[in-house]
């Protein structure tokens, strides 16, 4: 058992990540009475308007606001006890001009912004830390693999008192997990459609990804919680079109029902019962995991 209360931290990129990733696992925990708590390490400035109703005077030149204010409202639905903004500014895609903003988080020192992660580890103390794979072929957002880039030293720099003496007494977290979507769930969404009759948004080019199911070592059920995960995308209402095929063209019904799961990477994990070497490094497709779980806090209560 633990011996402090139990808190779940997650790390996200931008405004409207924490509703399409994992939303309905912090919205199940948070029922459970698990503290949960959320980095958003940008103000997504850089985001597109993606729903053609918000494309409106003075909606892009009021975006860094305007995303705020959609952040609170979808974690306020999520059930986040806590939002903290690690106050970096989009990096914007791969490529762009905003990557070589000094103020972006692309530009951040690395040492930099992983004192700063501690600091909050340090503070809220979290047995389980959520963020970012090693490997996102399917989407290289400069933001989002800086977010995995800087969540690794912070897991491991936490406990030790030598790393930022400055950021508090230090607490070693338990468990690092990737967030990933399995292949299961989009091939579900897929045939669905077809039987449905109805024209599928997922061509060859999204079936053929490159996925990460042999990696999956623990699957949360979040099937009461669907709902929580719509209503907080739909919350971002510039991010998120509500009209949109991709996100909401199967009926809530058959969409609940497909693949009413969330799914994890344990990359790390300090506890006894993972001690081997082979349990503290995430799994490979020549070496698939033999580790199954049902519950982030699995070893913990």
């Amino acid at each position: 058992m633990a011996e402090e209360p139990l808190c779940l931290l997650t790390i996200h990129a931008h405004p409207d990540d924490e509703s399409s990733k994992g939303a309905g696992s912090v919205a199940r925990y948070k029922d459970e009475g698990i503290r949960t708590v959320l980095v958003c390490c940008t103000g997504g400035e850089l985001g597109d308007i993606a729903n053609p109703a918000m494309d409106q005077p003075g909606v892009l030149e009021n975006l860094a606001e305007i995303r705020k204010n959609e952040l609170a409202e979808a974690t306020k639905i999520i059930g986040f006890d806590e939002v903290v903004m690690l106050d970096y500014r989009d990096s914007g895609m791969a490529g762009s001009l905003g990557n070589g903003d000094l103020r972006s988080f692309h530009q951040a020192p690395i040492d930099e912004a992983v004192g700063r992660l501690v600091a909050i580890i340090r503070r809220v103390r979290p047995q389980v830390i959520v963020t970012y794979a090693d490997n996102q072929q399917g989407y290289p957002h400069p933001d989002h693999l800086k977010v995995h880039d800087i969540s690794i030293p912070a897991f491991e720099r936490a406990g030790d008192s030598g790393w930022y003496p400055w950021a508090g007494p230090s607490f070693q977290p338990s468990k690092l997990y990737y967030s990933t979507w399995a292949r299961a769930r989009t091939v579900g969404m897929h045939e669905a459609f077809l039987k449905l009759g109805l024209e599928s948004p997922y061509d060859e080019k999204w079936l053929n990804r490159p996925w990460q199911d042999h990696r999956i070592t623990t699957r949360v059920d979040v099937g009461r919680y669907f709902e929580v995960r719509t209503s907080a995308l739909i919350a971002h209402a510039t991010q998120i079109d509500p009209t949109s095929n991709w996100w909401f063209g199967l009926p809530p019904e058959v969409l609940s029902e497909i693949h009413p799961f969330d799914d994890y990477i344990l990359a790390r994990s300090t506890l006894e019962s993972h001690a081997a070497e082979d349990r503290l490094q995430p799994p490979t497709a020549d070496s698939p995991s033999s580790l199954r779980e049902d519950d982030l806090f699995h070893g913990l209560r």
